[in-house]
C-alpha cells in the first residue's frame, strides 16, 4: 500500500469499494448523510471488545453480511484495476468456519480458509484498509501472472 493510503485509508482503492458496497443496498437514502467512516464503524472491532465475544460461536446475519459485502469489495477493486471480474464465493458453516475464493474466469485469483466468523472485524480502519488492500494485490498479481485464465 503506497504511502497516501497509509496516511489516508480512506483513499485506498478498497475501502472506496466497501463504501461504494454498503451505500448500494440503502435503498431508501437513510445513509446518504452518513459520513463513509460511520458506515464502515461496524467493521471496526477492539481488541477489547473482541476479548468479550466468546471463543467459540456462531455468526449473526449480520456479521455475515459484513463478511461478504468485505470481499465482494475485494472483487470490485480488482476488477477496477484489472477490467476482470473477479466473483467472489463463499461457504460458511453454522460455526463459523468455512473457506472464500474469488474467481476470475477460470482462475481462482485469492483463496483464504475463515475462522471463528463472529469475532471478524479489524483494530482500525487502517488495518481493514491494509487487508483488504493485501487481498486486493495478491488478486490482481495472480490475474497478471495468468491472464489468459483470468479472461477465460
Amino acid at each position: 500500500m503506497s504511502e497516501a493510503a497509509a496516511a489516508d485509508p480512506m483513499a485506498t482503492p478498497f475501502l472506496q469499494c466497501l463504501v461504494s458496497r454498503i451505500r448500494a443496498e440503502d435503498t431508501f437514502g437513510a445513509w446518504e448523510n452518513k459520513p463513509d467512516t460511520a458506515l464502515l464503524a461496524d467493521y471496526i472491532v477492539t481488541k477489547e471488545e473482541r476479548r468479550a465475544i466468546p471463543i467459540i460461536g456462531d455468526p449473526d446475519p449480520d456479521t455475515l453480511g459484513r463478511l461478504e459485502k468485505f470481499y465482494q469489495a475485494i472483487g470490485l477493486a480488482v476488477e477496477r484495476q484489472t477490467g476482470i471480474i473477479a466473483s467472489p464465493m463463499m461457504k460458511v458453516t453454522h460455526e463459523g468456519f468455512g473457506r472464500v475464493v474469488l474467481i476470475a474466469g477460470k482462475l481462482v485469483v485469492y483463496a483464504r480458509t475463515l475462522r471463528d466468523v463472529h469475532r471478524f472485524g479489524f483494530n482500525d480502519l487502517g488495518a481493514l484498509a491494509a487487508d483488504g488492500m493485501k487481498a486486493v494485490d495478491q488478486a490482481v498479481a495472480m490475474i497478471e501472472a495468468h491472464p489468459e485464465l483470468a479472461r477465460a
